[in-house]
């Protein structure tokens, strides 16, 4: 990273602040984030669904921003306690994560980028926001999903979990919370194996989805950036804020894209801000020159 120096001569901090938000932003703007492999999804236009085997053609996600989650579904978390699915919402944005801890592959990878990517998210689990993992298979046990707790908090930060949440459910249960969120799966009796795409989700605090990460290798400013708009700004730094106010989120990539009349406009409004703050220094100064000495006459 770059180190910004101070000038030598004097300016005035808030001009020399609002441009550095200014070229932060700017420099956002031509610095690409982590590269993420898409994985087949319902609905995608560059997907060719039709070149799979008849079973699988179905696999994936149809995105459905906007909608609600069942929030008073009963589950089951780590310990075998059954809950329903808002309590752990704790008023906080949440990360949801369809998976089942059998999984020879995909499901690990899932967890394994997502926990490398929230290591470098200042935001905390527990604090600003929650964890919400769940199997797909209702053979699956509050053991197992402990098991995999421990494994995903110690790849993390080794810490005492708060905020993370490992759930199974019932059959019917998992049905109503996988088509709430458009997640398609495909259960292949011969290998006992599921065959699903990977992804996660961000989910207001009220539950409704906010935004989709498909594949793997979440960038942790885009997943940062979901998480404080989905809290409605109610987290996150001023940075993040204008950060939001340069992008946008585009469903058809499920990636933030520089959003230019707004990068334009606060260009202008940073530059009219300086011009401003010149004017009035330079005012203040000649006021200060012109002023008669103590003594004089």
């Amino acid at each position: 990273m770059s180190d910004f120096h101070q000038p030598t001569h004097r300016r005035s901090r808030r001009t020399i602040g609002a441009a550095l938000l200014a070229l932060a932003c700017g420099l956002a703007t031509t610095v690409p984030g982590a590269a993420q492999r898409r994985m087949p999804a319902v609905g995608s236009v560059d997907t060719d669904v039709s070149s799979l085997p008849e079973e699988l053609q179905d696999v994936g996600f149809d995105q459905r921003l906007g909608e609600d989650v069942p929030l008073q579904l009963e589950v089951r978390d780590e310990l075998g306690n059954t809950v329903q699915l808002g309590s752990l919402f704790a008023g906080k944005p949440v990360i949801l994560v369809p998976a089942y801890y059998e999984c020879p592959m995909l499901c690990t990878m899932v967890i394994n980028d997502l926990t490398s990517a929230l290591r470098v998210v200042p935001l905390k689990p527990g604090a600003d926001f929650e964890v919400v993992i769940y199997s797909i298979d209702p053979d699956e046990t509050p053991k197992m999903a402990l098991t995999a707790k421990n494994t995903a908090v110690g790849r993390y930060d080794g810490g005492d979990g708060a905020g993370w949440h490992f759930l199974t459910a019932s059959q019917e249960s998992i049905d109503q919370l996988s088509e709430a969120i458009g997640f398609h799966y495909y259960y292949d009796e011969k290998s006992d194996e599921f065959a699903h795409t990977a992804g996660i989700l961000v989910l207001t605090p009220a539950g409704k989805i906010a935004r989709y990460f498909f594949g793997l290798e979440y960038p942790p400013r885009e997943l940062r950036l979901a998480m404080v708009e989905a809290a409605d700004e109610k987290i996150g730094s001023m940075a993040d804020k204008l950060l939001l106010f340069c992008f946008q989120w585009n469903p058809s990539t499920g990636r933030y894209s520089a959003v230019t009349l707004n990068i334009v406009r606060l260009g202008g409004a940073v530059t009219l801000l300086g011009v401003l703050l010149m004017v009035a220094w330079l005012i203040w100064r000649e006021r200060r020159q012109n002023k008669p000495s103590l003594g004089t006459t």
